[in-house]
């Protein structure tokens, strides 16, 4: 069972795909929360979920006080849940102040390449099937879309090698979770910059 651990709509219980998506332990979960509290990462901030599933990450982000967010999911079935536990979010919230949820069915790099909006946190949880090359050309897409101040997290199994990087996107911090690792990313300075020493 995967719930909303926090914030308005805590306790909600979100429906998951039976078949074809990996939701992120409640363990990991709390943990990449917890971090992103600390840093004042989530209130008020445009949220972008890739690879969305049942949209777990965007939707915790939403009832911890995100602003705006967008669940990426191109299966047919797993894009319907988002939108199900999207509305289901968005009831939950007091007043006038639900945030904007959006759901996108296209691929995530269609919806990259698409796309003119920027956006302040970034959640990347693939299939650990995705290969490398793919997860680059995704983040090398997305780069040009963040903000100054943003923060992108990947989700990848732990035997999985460390993601390319793209120019203007660096590694912040790693963090291992059994067979789960979190990488960290944030903007950087691009190839055309005066290099850093590292």
């Amino acid at each position: 069972m995967t719930r909303i651990v926090s914030g308005f709509a805590g306790s909600l219980t979100l429906k998951v795909p039976k078949q074809g998506t990996r939701p992120t332990s409640d363990r990991v979960r709390e943990a990449i929360f917890s971090a992103l509290e600390a840093r004042d990462a989530i209130a008020g901030l445009r949220v972008l979920d890739l690879y969305a599933g049942s949209g777990s990450l965007g939707l915790e982000a939403a009832s911890r006080g995100a602003r705006v967010v967008t669940l990426v999911e191109k299966n047919p079935q797993a894009a319907a849940l988002c939108r199900a536990n999207a509305t289901a979010v968005t009831r939950a919230a007091p007043g006038r102040s639900a945030p904007q949820i959006t759901v996108s069915g296209q691929s995530v790099q269609s919806f990259l390449d698409g796309t003119n909006a920027g956006f302040d946190l970034v959640f990347i949880d693939p299939p650990y099937e995705l290969g490398e090359a793919e997860l680059a050309q995704n983040l090398a897409a997305l780069a040009p879309k963040l903000h100054e101040l943003a923060v992108v997290m990947v989700e990848r199994s732990s035997r999985s090698p460390e993601p390319l990087w793209p120019a203007g996107l660096e590694l912040d911090r790693r963090k291992d979770y059994g067979d789960t690792t979190l990488w960290w990313a944030a903007p950087g300075a691009d190839d055309s910059a005066e290099p850093t020493g590292h």
